[in-house]
């Protein structure tokens, strides 16, 4: 057989079928004829028609025939099978590129780019050849780059929606972006890799990475619309989007990610690719001036083009949908969002514009609500809108039908969208009026989401959280002075007063989502905090303690501890329920954290007694790799050898973290006192530190803890000492040794 031995996946919806079952002359010939598009092209999603059968069939709106109907993905014949072996040989150094030598990279890369040359398209449209190019280009050089990218420019729309080469295309332009930083600083090389400055070899002039993509923009620009309903082409253009507006471009290795599909990822990890990571795609990018100017331009025209119908079509669609929602984020950040006749304004059908109705706005609006892809694309606008039309939007589509839209299984995410984004304390006051009488069946009925949603923005617009809190311990039954002592209870685990009281405590799972409401209600003021902390010392010791080894519980305490609405005292009180017990805590996977915030939230005095206490039981905190973390986390091993340079130094941490809480809370003018202060006077301090109020409710260490201080103290003093005189002499011998070296040279 010419074809024997294990079958191969290819890339791509199809991947199962043979593709060698013809021979070479049939294949050539089925290449060209209309069966091309048979091979390359993906076929719509079951009981779902293309995205352009639904608008010719509504208005005959034509304005996209532009000549896609015509274009065939790229096709250059099969890859020749020694070459292709050839490839496969070299895969194994790609996966694994461990060199002597640099300079044997370097050989190797170029012998690999002289044995494809006048290949390199036709390489890109087989599967195996162009997964092996995408491995190849992340060793090559930026001249090698700069050189393959400029010849897809030919053909550049056949390769974009090709489902092989459009992966090679997307990872040129992704090292392309991390490449325009070291151009701009004029770092990056135009000379081939090994090649001298001053060599004599005739080479051709590589154009700059700057106009390969401008060149890039004006080739895709024309047929947008079309290419962002094409499921391999719209990758590259949420690519492109982001290296023209120099935002990060997020990590590949998350499943969530927009610009690679979780079958692209799968197939590349099992063949033991690895995506482009590089720290430089990670963060704000700076670039070029153009890039600015050509961005304008392709939105510009892009929204003139896109029609009406094609707009709403695109929203639903979920290959166009996440291209269409960073364009509007893209304008968004440019003021172009809600202009008259914008993006939006099409997409919502004239609800930004605010004209006359039109006939089928509602209906086609309700069904975005409660459609999988278009409710995603409602969330992403709500973000975006002002609070004019947030108002408008909030106030025609959601206020009316808010409970029914609320327990919905798709819509519900654009209500906790709209609960979480409200832009005034007028509107979020409406919100809690609405939603005030459905807060208990939503917490029930798997919708505490959107009760969450209504405390983040109660958070930010810091408005609204008593009555939040009221309406929400109603729900939950507990309204009495009795029922509130189990209040915590009721959110940790989730569950009605009514029931709490006839289940069995051991029994009762934590709630993710109550053990959320819990963190959300703890960053709001004081006063809606105080019955959550009552009922939370109303507990038995014992049984909350418990919660500290659960990785839902331990997100409770740790929020406690850490909260910044509660006074320094109750803080105090949390962590004198857990004395004695923090070596336990600090050997436990979720425990450990809980003394990490422990010491945080503790002064110097306390401090040192959390560390007495881990010392005294070092052997067993050492045993696990959680406490390991725990001692390096509060210097264990510098309190053993130094306590005076380990007080001193958890001084200076202390003095600077009230510094910059002063510059948080904008009152700039006491930290710079402070600062003033500190430097001016700072032997004063040390002689006398100041009282605060935890230093007046606990003046006095226990007794042990001081003894135990004391012994080391001295015997940390002794051992100094004796490191001094050994220091001196080791510093002068060096010194001799020194001045012997430099007679010797």
């Amino acid at each position: 057989m010419a074809f024997g031995g294990k079958r191969k996946v290819r890339r791509g919806k199809r991947g199962g079928e043979n593709k060698h079952e013809k021979s070479p002359d049939a294949e050539t010939a089925t290449f060209n004829a209309q069966a091309v598009g048979d091979e390359y092209t993906a076929p719509p999603m079951e009981g779902e028609s293309t995205p352009f059968t639904s608008i010719e069939a509504e208005d005959g709106d034509h304005s996209m025939d532009i000549d896609e109907n015509n274009i065939s993905p790229a096709s250059y014949g099969l890859v020749n099978p020694e070459l292709q072996s050839y490839l496969k040989s070299c895969e194994a150094m790609l996966d694994n590129p461990q060199f002597e030598l640099p300079e044997d990279r370097i050989i190797f890369v170029n012998n690999v780019y002289s044995e494809i040359k006048n290949y390199e398209l036709q390489l890109t449209t087989d599967h195996e050849c162009s997964r092996i190019l995408e491995k190849l280009f992340r060793i090559s050089s930026e001249y090698q780059i700069k050189r393959f990218f400029a010849l897809t420019r030919d053909d550049t729309i056949r390769l974009v929606i090709h489902r092989f080469s459009s992966h090679t295309i997307q990872t040129l332009l992704l090292l392309t972006a991390v490449a325009l930083e070291r151009e701009m600083r004029g770092e990056s090389s135009d000379l081939a890799t090994g090649e001298e400055p001053d060599s004599d070899a005739v080479r051709t002039e590589m154009p700059k990475f700057e106009e390969l993509v401008l060149t890039l923009v004006d080739t895709l620009q024309p047929m947008w619309s079309f290419l962002m309903s094409n499921e391999y082409a719209s990758h590259i253009l949420r690519v492109l989007l982001l290296v023209l507006s120099g935002r990060p471009i997020e990590d590949q290795t998350n499943p969530k990610n927009t610009i690679k599909s979780r079958r692209s990822a799968k197939y590349v990890e099992d063949r033991n690719g690895e995506p482009i990571n590089h720290p430089a795609l990670a963060k704000q990018r700076t670039v070029p001036e153009s890039f600015a100017t050509a961005l304008d331009k392709l939105l510009e025209k892009a929204s003139e083009s896109i029609s009406e119908i094609v707009a709403r079509d695109l929203a639903n669609s979920p290959v166009g949908s996440p291209v269409l929602q960073l364009m509007l984020s893209l304008q968004a950040e440019k003021s172009q969002l809600e202009k008259d006749g914008s993006l939006l304004d099409k997409c919502l059908m004239g609800l930004v514009s605010d004209g006359p109705a039109h006939p089928r706005r509602d209906a086609v609006i309700g069904m975005m609500l409660q459609d999988v892809v278009g409710s995603h694309f409602l969330q992403r606008a709500v973000e975006l809108m002002s609070p004019k039309l947030l108002k408008r939007f909030y106030k025609q589509y959601i206020c009316s039908k808010l409970k029914e839209l609320a327990f919905h299984p798709i819509s519900n995410f654009v209500v906790q969208s709209v609960l979480s984004n409200a832009k005034t304390d007028e509107q979020l006051k409406s919100m809690i009026a609405e939603i005030q009488p459905h807060v208990g069946d939503l917490l029930f009925k798997q919708r505490p989401g959107v009760v969450r949603a209504l405390l983040d923005s109660s958070i930010r617009l810091k408005c609204g959280a008593a009555e939040i809190t009221d309406a929400l311990y109603q729900g939950l039954g507990a309204s009495g002075e009795k029922e509130r002592k189990e209040l915590i209870n009721l959110l940790a685990f989730l569950v009605p007063y009514s029931r709490f009281v006839q289940a069995d405590y051991n029994r009762l799972p934590f709630s993710l989502q109550g053990s959320l409401i819990i963190q959300s209600i703890l960053k709001l003021p004081s006063s809606s905090c105080e019955p959550l902390m009552e009922s939370f010392f109303a507990q038995d010791p014992d049984m909350i303690y418990e919660w500290c080894k659960d990785p839902s519980g331990s997100r409770i305490i740790e929020a406690i501890i850490s909260s910044k609405q509660l006074p320094v005292v109750t803080k105090r009180r949390v962590l004198e329920r857990y004395a004695n017990k923090y070596a336990d805590l600090a050997a436990n996977k979720y425990g450990s954290h809980i003394v990490d915030a422990c010491w945080r939230a503790a002064d110097i005095p306390y401090k040192e007694k959390i560390l007495i206490e881990l010392l005294q039981r070092e052997t067993q905190v050492r045993d696990s790799p959680f406490g390991r973390i725990v001692m390096s986390n509060c210097r264990a091993d510098q309190y053993k050898r130094r306590v005076d340079e380990w007080r001193e130094r958890e001084r200076n941490i202390q003095k600077r973290k009230r510094l910059f809480e002063d510059i948080l809370d904008g009152d700039t003018s006491t930290a710079a006192a402070t600062a003033t202060q500190n430097s001016a006077s700072s032997k004063r301090y040390k002689k006398a530190e100041e009282k605060d109020e935890i230093d007046e409710l606990f003046a006095t260490p226990a007794a042990p803890a001081k003894e135990a201080t004391k012994s080391q103290a001295t015997t940390e003093s002794q051992s100094d000492a004796n490191g001094k005189e050994a220091g001196t002499k080791r510093s002068k011998k060096d010194k001799r040794s020194k001045k012997k070296k430099d007679v010797s040279v």
